[in-house]
């Protein structure tokens, strides 16, 4: 029998792949058949459809003091991560995008110490500063001209794993509290409000009638696969692991990214991916592995897990 931490953990293995491929696959729709703000107005308007579904079977309500919080995850973990995220990724290259939401444990474990009061040891402080320097430094690189990464993108990479971090905490006591269904379902709500005067403009300009059957798969993979299913996985781990754990993770992304992108710019000549995979890149992929490794393998963190 699996135990329920296990399968948190299988959980979190696989919407994490699906993250991985979505760089690529997203990516591959951007800006040509949807703009960014548009597919972001999909993913939360189709995923959430499909949540406000299921959540039909679940009848349980939340109480009133608790709005506020679900309000703020849904403009954090909804809105404000969706829409820095595609953006982001419409700007700048599909391995940057990945690499750069690594560094979102060092995120959750600095926002830990202040809103949840989790120490900082001294591996904790290393940690942030090695990974933090990784995660600087390749922002940076996209102002080298090298592939296909943009500094103004990988800024908002940055942003969205910011605000996904703080989601990830801000989070955690609403799913102790009720069931994961109905905390989505408000999360999602209260981000398709604050996200709608930011996208449907865009979305009514796109032209949907010159869209392929591969067009129409890629569309429904980015709704089903990293809005719908990644967040009810999300949701479902956090019950049972805490966001730290969560969140490193999260180093699954650039793996799978790197590897779709490596075996384009191989067996496609011409492929536009060519310069995205480099060697400054990989050490600061490296250098944010290490200090993930070092904030998650902390003795402390793994007593409480």
């Amino acid at each position: 029998m699996v135990s329920n931490k296990a399968k948190a953990h299988i959980a979190l293995l696989s919407l994490n792949m699906i993250y991985g491929a979505n760089y690529l696959i997203a990516k591959g729709l951007m800006p040509n058949k949807i703009g960014a703000s548009a597919l972001v107005f999909l993913r939360i308007s189709g995923a959430g459809l499909l949540f406000l579904l299921l959540k039909s079977f679940v009848k349980e309500k939340v109480e009133k003091k608790d709005i506020p919080r679900l309000l703020l995850c849904g403009i954090l973990g909804v809105a404000t991560n969706q829409y820095f995220s595609m953006n982001g990724l419409s700007l700048t290259s599909p391995v940057d995008a990945a690499i750069i939401v690594t560094a979102m444990p060092i995120f959750t474990v600095v926002i830990s110490y202040f809103l949840l009061k989790e120490p900082l040891t001294l591996s904790r402080i290393l940690g942030i500063f090695i990974g933090g320097s990784g995660a600087i430094l390749l922002i940076y690189l996209g102002n080298s001209g090298i592939g296909t990464g943009s500094l103004k993108g990988n800024i908002f990479i940055g942003l969205n794993a910011l605000s996904f971090a703080f989601y990830l905490v801000l989070i955690k006591p609403m799913m102790v509290k009720y069931q994961p269904l109905t905390v989505i379902v408000w999360t999602f709500f209260f981000g398709f409000i604050f996200m709608f005067p930011f996208c449907i403009g865009q979305l009514l300009e796109t032209d949907f009638t010159t869209y392929t059957a591969s067009n129409w798969t890629s569309l429904f993979y980015v709704i089903i696969g990293p809005t719908f299913l990644a967040y009810l996985l999300n949701m479902f781990a956090l019950q049972y692991v805490k966001p730290t754990v969560s969140s490193s993770y999260i180093y699954v992304q650039p793996a799978v990214a790197m590897l779709l992108v490596g075996s384009i710019a191989y067996f496609i000549a011409d492929s536009q991916y060519k310069g995205d995979i480099t060697l400054p890149k990989l050490l600061c992929c490296a250098f944010i592995f290490v200090g993930v490794y070092l904030i998650s393998s902390n003795p402390s963190l793994r007593r409480k897990k």
